[in-house]
């Protein structure tokens, strides 16, 4: 097939190679080019020979760019793909994107509910409205940092595995129920954790005395110092709670595994736990008598109760149970 091109027709082709090279790497884009229009040439001047023309004319060659594609979508496909966020991690990435926003989220709302703004006075639909902009200027906007945090470290983290493929982490099978020696360490230090923290709870001025190193000043015992309504109502149930961790983590540490039963177990005493944080922090009983102490302390009983709530889902998501599908 002969190659007859006047010199319009060359000019198009010419031009439209120029577009699509000069959205390319520097470094590919002569070779691009020289490939491009030789397969434009050739492709034009196979339209021309079946439609029995001795050389294709403008008109003719303009259909034929314009179907081949914009310049733009042409270039894309010579040029290298760039994958900020792996596919396999494309999941993960809008799920911890999810779930991040809506903790701060949630987190917002309920700081904005415990802890109202100073110099509030406006009442009823003005008070929601400011209240609403509140949230939307000191949480929302701020949140969106978090996805641009996780684009950056799975971005990274592709980055990683493209460079040294050879490195990247092989599957390795999970140890099971087993435990490891740093396992059983760690068992016990959170049974010694857990009693020393109770302690702390149960007894603040100990630990005030401990933080001091000395005598320990009056307004600090009293901003520890506990409600009497508090004391006699959800006290003796948190309390309850803390300590059952014990003899399920000796349990764990004795026998070097975490049986089915154990896990069981375990996933009651958090829902459990969950539910008395959530309720001692949503009633409207102080637990502290100052109430600036109170407010910090529901807080930080939210936040608790959020990363309970989090672990909880996580082992819930992750249970895999082979069994075929439901038919009907």
């Amino acid at each position: 097939m002969s190659l007859t091109m006047n010199t319009d027709v060359q000019t198009l082709i010419n031009a439209y190679v120029a577009d699509v090279a000069r959205q390319l790497p520097r470094r590919q884009r002569n070779d691009v080019a020289f490939e491009l229009q030789a397969l434009l040439q050739e492709e034009l001047q196979a339209k021309a020979d079946e439609s029995g023309l001795e050389a294709p004319d403008s008109q003719m060659a303009l259909q034929l760019l314009r179907a081949f594609g914009r310049p733009e979508d042409v270039a894309a496909r010579y040029r290298p793909t760039l994958t900020v966020i792996a596919p396999e991690d494309g999941h993960a990435f809008v799920r911890a994107t999810a779930i991040g926003l809506g903790v701060i989220w949630l987190l917002g709302l309920l700081k904005l509910v415990l802890v109202p703004a100073e110099g509030s006075g406006a009442a009823g639909v003005g008070a929601f409205l400011q209240a609403l902009a509140a949230w939307w200027g000191g949480t929302v906007l701020p949140s969106l940092i978090w996805p641009g945090l996780l684009v950056v470290g799975y971005g990274l983290a592709n980055w990683s595995r493209q460079r040294r493929p050879a490195q990247a982490k092989a599957w390795t099978p999970p140890r099971g129920d087993e435990l490891s020696p740093l396992d059983r360490a760690g068992v016990a230090m959170g049974v010694v954790g857990t009693l020393a923290g109770t302690f702390a709870l149960v007894n603040p001025p100990w630990l005030l005395a401990l933080v001091w190193g000395g005598p320990v000043p009056a307004p600090a015992y009293q901003a520890l110092a506990y409600s009497e309504a508090f004391v006699s109502s959800m006290a003796p149930w948190l309390l309850l709670l803390v300590l059952l961790n014990v003899p399920l983590l000796a349990a764990v540490g004795v026998t070097g595994r975490r049986t089915p039963l154990l896990r069981q177990l375990d996933t009651v005493l958090s829902l459990l736990t969950f539910v008395a944080m959530l309720w001692t922090a949503l009633q409207a009983t102080p637990v502290f008598q100052q109430p600036a102490t109170d407010q910090s302390f529901k807080l930080a009983l939210l936040v608790l109760t959020a990363i309970t709530l989090w672990q909880l889902a996580a082992r819930w998501w992750r249970q895999v149970r082979p069994q075929p599908d439901a038919v009907g």
